[in-house]
C-alpha cells in the first residue's frame, strides 16, 4: 500500500487522480491513514464525499468495497447471510444417500455469502471500505458498526469470530439527514466538505474536462455559484456542475447563454419547483450576475 510521507505528497496524488482537495481535507485524509482511523465525511449531497473513497482506492491500486446504506439495512445485508439454496440441496443430497447431516454440513464457509463488511475484513489485501450515506441507516445498524470498527472483527454464531486479515481503509459519508451518534464520531477523523469556492470549483471543472475552454469553464462555474445563492429545495452540488459541463460539451457549446440554460436546467436542478423558481427569478438576470467579475 502507498505510504504518504507528507500532506503535500497526498495532495499531489489526489490532484493527479483529478480530485481537487483543499489543505484541510488532505490533512484529514492523511491523519486517518497515519492513525489508522475511519474517516467520516459530512456535507451536502454532491460535494465529493463518495469520490474520496473512489480516489483512495485508485491511489492505493486496491479494491473499493462499497456499502450503500438505507433504512432497514441489517447485518444480513451488510455483513453476511447463508446460501439457503445450497443448504437445501445439501440436505437433499444427504437424504438421498441416507446419511446423517450435521451442523457443520450446513453452516460452514462453503455456504457463507459475503456482504460488503465481511468481504472487507476477509480481503487478502488492504481494501478501501466505503460506507456511503450512513445517515440513511437505522440507529441500530450504526451501533453494530461502532462495535465492528472498534476491533475490525465480526462474530458469526455458527462459525466464530472472524478477524480482519488487513484492517481496511474506512471512509464513511453522511449527508446529515440525521445526526450521527457521538460515539461513532469519536472513533473517526471528522471533516465537513462544503461547497467549493469559485476558484476551487473552476479547477475541478477544468481537471475533470481536459481541453475545455477556460471561458466556458468560468461561465459554467460562475452560473452554478450564483445559483447556490437562490432559495432552492435542492442546491446543485459539484456533481451537478460536472454533469452540466459534460452536457454542454456534448452539445458543442462554446459559451453559456440563457436559451441553452433554459434547455438544460434539468441537468442542474432535480425538482420542478426549483426549476420554476429559477425561471421566475429570471435566468438572464442570474447569468448577468454570474458573469460580473469573471
Amino acid at each position: 500500500m502507498v505510504q504518504f510521507k507528507s500532506i503535500d505528497e497526498l495532495q499531489d496524488k489526489l490532484t493527479a487522480n483529478k480530485y481537487i482537495a483543499d489543505r484541510s481535507l488532505a490533512t484529514a485524509i492523511f491523519l486517518a491513514h497515519k492513525l489508522q482511523r475511519p474517516l467520516l465525511l459530512e456535507g451536502e449531497a454532491g460535494v465529493g464525499k463518495t469520490e474520496v473513497g473512489k480516489v483512495l482506492a485508485a491511489i492505493h491500486d486496491t479494491e473499493l468495497i462499497r456499502l450503500q446504506c438505507y433504512e432497514g439495512l441489517d447485518v444480513h445485508h451488510a455483513v453476511y447471510e447463508w446460501n439457503y439454496t445450497r443448504q437445501m440441496l445439501n440436505i437433499r443430497l444427504h437424504e438421498n444417500q441416507d446419511s446423517e447431516i450435521t451442523e457443520e454440513d450446513l453452516f460452514s464457509e462453503a455456504f457463507l455469502i459475503e456482504r460488503p463488511l465481511l468481504k472487507a475484513l476477509r480481503s487478502e489485501h488492504q481494501a478501501v471500505l466505503l460506507i456511503d450515506e450512513i445517515d440513511r441507516s437505522d440507529v441500530e445498524f450504526e451501533a453494530f458498526l461502532l462495535e465492528m470498527l472498534s476491533d475490525f472483527q465480526v462474530t458469526i454464531p455458527e462459525i466464530g469470530t472472524i478477524q480482519a486479515k488487513h484492517a481496511p481503509i474506512v471512509v464513511i459519508t453522511s449527508n446529515r439527514t440525521r445526526e450521527i451518534h457521538d460515539a461513532l464520531k469519536r472513533r473517526c477523523i471528522y471533516h465537513w466538505i462544503d461547497y467549493p469556492s469559485f476558484e476551487k470549483e473552476l479547477e475541478i471543472v477544468t481537471a475533470k474536462n481536459p481541453g475545455i475552454q477556460q471561458k466556458l469553464a468560468k461561465a459554467i462555474t460562475g452560473f452554478v455559484q450564483e445559483l447556490r445563492e437562490a432559495d432552492l429545495y435542492k442546491t446543485p452540488g459539484v456533481a451537478e456542475t460536472l454533469d452540466w459541463a459534460s452536457a454542454l460539451l456534448a452539445l458543442d457549446q462554446k459559451m453559456v447563454d440563457a436559451e441553452t440554460i433554459e434547455a438544460t436546467l434539468g441537468v442542474l436542478l432535480k425538482y420542478q419547483d426549483d426549476i420554476q423558481s429559477v425561471q421566475e427569478a429570471g435566468i438572464e438576470k442570474i447569468l448577468e450576475r454570474s458573469m460580473e467579475g469573471n
